[in-house]
């Protein structure tokens, strides 16, 4: 898969912080993902251990679910770990994985945040940015935000909202199960987004292509 280069990932905190400023009025979050029209999508994670990371891509058929293609990449975890600068410790490595892709996925679901984040930066957000296709952000905890539980039934979803705005969604993805939080990252909106995680979803909390990245990055 072909990724041109956005910036350089060398920064310091301070200078990162200011890189998601700088971005975040880039994203485009009022975009409908046409989902009659995407025929894969592939789940992303990372693991770190021992300040090593691996990053594993999982690319599936859509609707059938099926993997056509996993990438996976390992390098050295540089950036400290800073609540809301994760994409600094782990894009890295990710576009790393994603460069090995030989298909080009129509849709991306991260293990982690899109625009729940206070600068709207998380990693689907500003991965998004680079890949320039639909992004998704599928987190497992609670971040930032205020909502009210959702209904214990699967399908079920509540607003979150942080500083007056909904950022994003609780989605019960099974039923009486722990809900995740869906959050839109880049060219997509936040209704087909919890669409496509709930099309995506079958036995399991999380949507299968992250699921499956998810095991594939374990170190």
């Amino acid at each position: 898969m072909k990724i041109g280069d956005l910036h350089d990932w060398n920064l310091d905190p301070k200078g990162a912080v200011a890189l998601q400023r700088e971005l975040a009025p880039q994203l485009i979050s009022d975009t409908p993902i046409a989902l009659d029209r995407i025929k894969s999508i592939a789940g992303v994670d990372v693991s770190v251990r021992r300040k090593r990371s691996r990053a594993a891509v999982v690319v599936m058929r859509y609707p059938q679910l099926d993997t056509i293609e996993i990438a996976r990449a390992e390098r050295e975890a540089s950036f400290p770990y800073i609540p809301g600068l994760l994409a600094f410790r782990e894009g890295p490595v990710i576009l790393d994985a994603l460069r090995q892709l030989q298909c080009d996925p129509d849709a991306f679901i991260f293990d982690g945040m899109g625009q729940i984040h206070p600068r709207k930066m998380g990693i689907a957000a500003h991965l998004g940015l680079w890949l320039q296709r639909p992004t998704i952000g599928c987190g497992k905890t609670h971040f930032i935000g205020e909502f009210v539980e959702p209904a214990s039934e699967k399908g079920s979803s509540s607003a979150l909202h942080h500083r007056d705005e909904q950022i994003g969604a609780v989605l019960r993805t099974r039923a009486r199960v722990k809900p995740v939080y869906v959050s839109v990252g880049h060219l997509a909106d936040l209704a087909s987004a919890v669409k496509l995680i709930l099309s995506a979803t079958t036995r399991y909390r999380l949507p299968e292509p992250v699921r499956a990245a998810h095991n594939a990055a374990r170190l």
